[in-house]
């Protein structure tokens, strides 16, 4: 028989109180912006211990948590990532994107320079695995994307919450942070890299990256 333990944690608020918090809360991830500018200053590995655990609460398929994360502060590590990063941007950039990719970054000015891979006090990378091992066992992992994604979002929910700036990276191919990280398995792919600290004093963000879609351009109430 499946053990089921009392919902004993969760709290109903009146409706006028949800609506509140609703509206707090889009309020607050509202500032919530990626950034590329940040500040080399310290964050204590405390903190971003906590954002882990926080993502580590994310649903995911059959509970088998298929993810694995790597925080990094070592100077010698983040140069290596960012070395690297550049290379598979510099061929990027140069045309391996393709026109209509390219076109769609112009807005947002970036480029293959990646200095905040080195400046950032963390770099957390995301990994997935399609298998993990249960006592000496391997099992397989079901809703491997989707999990992971939750999870990733939770992440940087968390560190905004907790007061810090986020930027998402993902160079391809990511194959490199599997040996930077030492995590070169068969049953694990890197994910998603997070960058985390302090936006820099001149930090700025896209004019075009605030425009967001309204709620009847993404949604359907039926």
């Amino acid at each position: 028989m499946t053990a089921h333990l009392p919902l004993t944690d969760f709290i109903e608020y009146p409706q006028d109180e949800m609506l509140k918090r609703a509206q707090d809360n889009y309020q607050h991830v509202k500032r919530r912006h990626s950034i590329r500018a940040f500040s080399d200053r310290a964050v204590p590995q405390a903190i971003i211990e906590q954002c882990i655990l926080a993502a580590g609460t994310a649903p995911n398929g059959a509970n088998h948590q298929p993810w694995h994360f790597v925080a990094i502060s070592s100077p010698e590590i983040k140069a290596q990532i960012r070395q690297q990063a550049e290379a598979l941007e510099q061929a990027f950039y140069a045309g391996r994107a393709g026109e209509e990719w390219l076109d769609a970054l112009k807005p947002l000015g970036t480029d293959a320079n990646k200095p905040y891979l080195e400046h950032a006090p963390w770099l957390i990378a995301v990994f997935s695995q399609k298998r993990s091992e249960d006592e000496g066992a391997q099992k397989t992992n079901y809703y491997v994307h989707e999990s992971v994604g939750i999870a990733t979002g939770f992440l940087i929910q968390a560190l905004h919450h907790a007061g810090l700036g986020t930027l998402t990276h993902t160079p391809k191919p990511m194959s490199f942070l599997s040996k930077v990280c030492g995590r070169d398995y068969d049953n694990e792919r890197p994910y998603m890299l997070i960058i985390a600290g302090y936006p820099a004093e001149d930090a700025t963000i896209p004019q075009h990256a605030v425009n967001k879609k309204s709620l009847a351009e993404m949604c359907d109430f039926i």
